[in-house]
């Protein structure tokens, strides 16, 4: 565990140069502010102080001074780079200049939730795979969709360029420190996932922010860029982020029941969170492995909830509709309070879904998802009323650009014949 004596002692043995504060804003995006390293004190004793709209996501007329508070424990030393003259960072909390947690701060909202968990009697053990395609950048060094390969799941070819990527990103990843499981090629040309192990919910949450940094870092290295987008490629399959929750037997079986009746209770407006763009909504439609039904079964991919206890007296519960465009903070926050309301409330678990049955689907569009999620007190009084108010102003914003704007599939459906 680092604290602010060996972070110093260890920045002075490793002649780092540069301290970056990484921060996520209330739509999940990965900032920072970069500091020579004779900043190092002031930034410990949370003195650094910069302007909120950076926070906020949006740049509005009035705006306020926010303070960065350094977590001890995300230091880390970017390994990418060489070693004289190194990076270093840490991932900031967000407070007012008064010493209270800043109200776009989403991290402080997950930290609220485990809080409450915690008085609960409950600690949240939570692991997570991350599926992303890797293009190429043309010759412009503009992005395009086109893959470097045509694999398949799980294939490998004689010179994979890919294969070598993805051991560069999970050495890279235990560099710093991270706990990375299996990774392979998926279902789709250019298609991959890795998997993070299972810890502490917030410490999860860190690591899957910096992923997205670090898998866009490695693939530029390799002439590639690296997208989580839910649904980039018509035809091929959507990426996903499923989030897998753990829980012992004995008399957290119980528990475990009602947890999984709280997600599901709340799942339909968690999505508008779990699942943050009109994107999102192209992957989440109905087909074979979409987890579109709001249940849970051991063995169907249809649905929401997967549950699978294994001889080791563990109880998995994987969530499978969310996607890594979300901002996980966020996302397990809604996702994590939603269980524990249905552990206070003492849900019932319902019975599985079989493959023959129909019930309940997710929201077929962001509108839909919206207007599920304002009706749900819960799931908004998680995010608290200032970020509610912005990331639902943005996202209906966000709507009707998409409304205004004339697609390709339009010119090809209607330009002929009207």
């Amino acid at each position: 565990m680092f604290t602010c004596e060996n972070v110093v002692e260890i920045a002075r043995k490793n002649s780092i140069k540069t301290l970056r504060l990484q921060f996520t804003d209330i739509f999940g995006v990965l900032k920072n502010v970069t500091l020579p390293i004779s900043n190092l004190d002031r930034a410990l004793a949370g003195q650094i102080y910069f302007d909120s709209a950076v926070v906020d996501g949006v740049v509005r007329c009035r705006e306020q001074n926010i303070v960065f508070l350094p977590d001890v424990s995300t230091f880390a030393v970017f390994p990418w780079q060489p070693m004289e003259g190194a990076t270093a960072r840490f991932i900031c909390d967000i407070g007012n200049l008064n010493g209270m947690p800043y109200p776009g701060c989403s991290r402080s909202i997950l930290q609220q939730v485990l809080d409450e968990a915690e008085q609960m009697g409950f600690e949240i053990f939570v692991g997570a795979d991350v599926q992303f395609y890797l293009f190429k950048i043309d010759n412009n060094n503009k992005l395009t969709t086109e893959t470097y390969d045509r694999e398949g799941f799980s294939d490998l070819s004689p010179v994979d360029l890919e294969e070598t990527l993805r051991r560069d990103i999970l050495l890279t990843l235990q560099d710093i420190g991270f706990d990375a499981g299996p990774s392979y090629h998926e279902a789709g040309p250019g298609q991959h996932k890795i998997n993070i192990k299972p810890g502490n919910a917030m410490a999860l949450a860190d690591k899957l922010v910096t992923s997205r940094f670090i898998l866009r870092a490695i693939a530029r290295q390799h002439g590639l860029y690296a997208t989580m987008m839910p649904k980039p490629v018509n035809g091929m399959p959507g990426s996903a982020m499923h989030f897998h929750f753990l829980s012992r037997h004995g008399g957290a079986l119980q528990e475990a029941g009602h947890f999984i009746g709280g997600i599901l209770n709340h799942t339909r407006a968690n999505t508008a969170i779990t699942n943050p763009l009109i994107n999102s909504y192209k992957r989440l439609t109905p087909g074979d492995l979409i987890p579109m039904q709001v249940a849970w079964s051991e063995d169907n991919r249809n649905s929401v909830l997967r549950v699978v206890m294994n001889r080791e007296g563990v109880t998995r519960i994987d969530v499978r509709n969310p996607d890594a465009a979300c901002n996980p903070y966020l996302a397990l926050a809604v996702i994590i309070k939603a269980g524990l309301d249905g552990i206070q409330k003492q849900l019932g678990l319902p019975p599985p879904r079989l493959h023959e049955e129909r019930g309940d689907s997710l929201p077929r569009t962001m509108g839909e998802a919206l207007r599920e999620f304002d009706s749900n007190q819960l799931a908004k009084s998680v995010l608290g009323k200032y970020i509610y108010h912005i990331y639902a102003r943005a996202k209906n914003e966000e709507r009707e650009r998409f409304q205004a704007c004339v697609h390709p599939w339009e010119l090809q459906e209607y330009l002929s014949i009207s």
